[in-house]
Protein backbone atom coordinates (compact mmCIF):
# COMPACT_ATOMS: atom_id res chain seq x y z
CA UNK A 1 0.00 0.00 0.00
CA UNK A 2 1.52 3.61 -1.12
CA UNK A 3 0.51 7.07 -1.84
CA UNK A 4 -1.15 6.39 -4.82
CA UNK A 5 -3.22 3.75 -3.31
CA UNK A 6 -5.14 6.86 -0.72
CA UNK A 7 -5.30 8.94 -4.20
CA UNK A 8 -7.00 6.22 -6.20
CA UNK A 9 -8.77 5.26 -2.83
CA UNK A 10 -10.20 8.80 -2.52
CA UNK A 11 -11.05 8.87 -6.25
CA UNK A 12 -13.06 5.77 -6.11
CA UNK A 13 -14.91 5.87 -3.32
CA UNK A 14 -15.81 10.04 -4.14
CA UNK A 15 -16.90 8.59 -7.44
CA UNK A 16 -19.24 5.84 -5.88
CA UNK A 17 -20.98 8.20 -4.35
CA UNK A 18 -21.40 10.38 -7.57
CA UNK A 19 -19.39 13.86 -6.22
CA UNK A 20 -17.46 16.11 -8.08
CA UNK A 21 -14.21 16.45 -6.82
CA UNK A 22 -14.92 20.75 -7.70
CA UNK A 23 -17.71 19.87 -4.87
CA UNK A 24 -16.20 17.98 -2.36
CA UNK A 25 -13.52 20.32 -2.36
CA UNK A 26 -15.47 23.12 -1.56
CA UNK A 27 -17.29 20.93 0.93
CA UNK A 28 -14.62 20.12 3.10
CA UNK A 29 -13.95 23.79 2.84
CA UNK A 30 -10.46 23.73 0.79
CA UNK A 31 -10.06 25.55 -2.77
CA UNK A 32 -11.85 24.36 -5.56
CA UNK A 33 -8.38 22.01 -7.10
CA UNK A 34 -8.08 20.53 -3.47
CA UNK A 35 -8.83 17.24 -3.86
CA UNK A 36 -7.71 17.49 -8.01
CA UNK A 37 -4.33 18.20 -6.59
CA UNK A 38 -4.92 15.34 -4.66
CA UNK A 39 -5.80 12.85 -7.08
CA UNK A 40 -2.88 14.35 -9.48
CA UNK A 41 -0.44 13.20 -6.95
CA UNK A 42 0.78 16.97 -6.18
CA UNK A 43 -0.87 16.55 -2.76
CA UNK A 44 -1.84 13.95 0.41
CA UNK A 45 -4.19 15.02 3.19
CA UNK A 46 -2.68 15.74 6.70
CA UNK A 47 -3.84 12.73 9.84
CA UNK A 48 -6.97 15.27 10.24
CA UNK A 49 -7.98 16.10 6.86
CA UNK A 50 -7.60 12.31 6.10
CA UNK A 51 -10.09 11.58 9.16
CA UNK A 52 -12.38 14.51 7.67
CA UNK A 53 -12.18 12.54 4.29
CA UNK A 54 -13.26 9.37 5.77
CA UNK A 55 -16.01 11.36 7.73
CA UNK A 56 -17.11 12.70 4.48
CA UNK A 57 -17.15 9.75 2.33
CA UNK A 58 -19.21 7.64 4.90
CA UNK A 59 -16.46 4.87 5.68
CA UNK A 60 -13.74 4.56 8.69
CA UNK A 61 -10.18 4.60 8.33
CA UNK A 62 -10.29 0.48 8.45
CA UNK A 63 -12.63 0.72 5.84
CA UNK A 64 -11.10 2.99 3.58
CA UNK A 65 -7.74 1.05 4.27
CA UNK A 66 -9.72 -2.43 2.78
CA UNK A 67 -8.22 -2.98 0.00
CA UNK A 68 -10.91 -6.12 -0.84
CA UNK A 69 -14.23 -3.98 0.35
CA UNK A 70 -15.31 -2.36 -3.55
CA UNK A 71 -18.31 -0.58 -1.60
CA UNK A 72 -17.39 -0.20 1.95
CA UNK A 73 -20.79 2.21 2.14
CA UNK A 74 -22.97 -0.14 1.08
CA UNK A 75 -21.20 -3.23 3.10
CA UNK A 76 -21.89 -0.54 6.17
CA UNK A 77 -25.47 -0.16 5.27
CA UNK A 78 -26.53 -3.74 4.93
CA UNK A 79 -24.41 -4.19 8.48
CA UNK A 80 -26.70 -0.96 10.01
CA UNK A 81 -30.15 -2.77 8.46
CA UNK A 82 -29.04 -6.40 9.53
CA UNK A 83 -27.75 -5.75 13.27
CA UNK A 84 -31.42 -5.23 14.18
CA UNK A 85 -33.01 -8.62 12.44
CA UNK A 86 -34.24 -11.63 14.32
CA UNK A 87 -31.65 -14.92 14.77
CA UNK A 88 -34.04 -16.80 12.26
CA UNK A 89 -33.37 -13.72 9.84
CA UNK A 90 -29.57 -13.04 10.02
CA UNK A 91 -29.06 -16.78 8.94
CA UNK A 92 -31.70 -16.44 5.68
CA UNK A 93 -29.38 -13.35 5.00
CA UNK A 94 -25.99 -15.28 5.66
CA UNK A 95 -27.34 -18.19 3.39
CA UNK A 96 -28.29 -15.73 0.67
CA UNK A 97 -25.15 -14.17 0.75
CA UNK A 98 -22.86 -17.29 0.31
CA UNK A 99 -24.95 -18.39 -2.81
CA UNK A 100 -24.89 -15.19 -4.36
CA UNK A 101 -20.81 -15.28 -3.19
CA UNK A 102 -20.38 -18.66 -5.08
CA UNK A 103 -22.69 -17.56 -8.40
CA UNK A 104 -20.61 -14.91 -8.58
CA UNK A 105 -17.54 -17.13 -8.77
CA UNK A 106 -18.24 -19.29 -11.41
Amino acid sequence: MNEQFIRDRISILRTKKGISEYKMSLDLGHSKSYVQSISAGRALPSLSEFLYICEYLGVTPKEFFDEEATDPQLVRELYNLSSSLEEEDLKLLIHTAKRLREKSQK
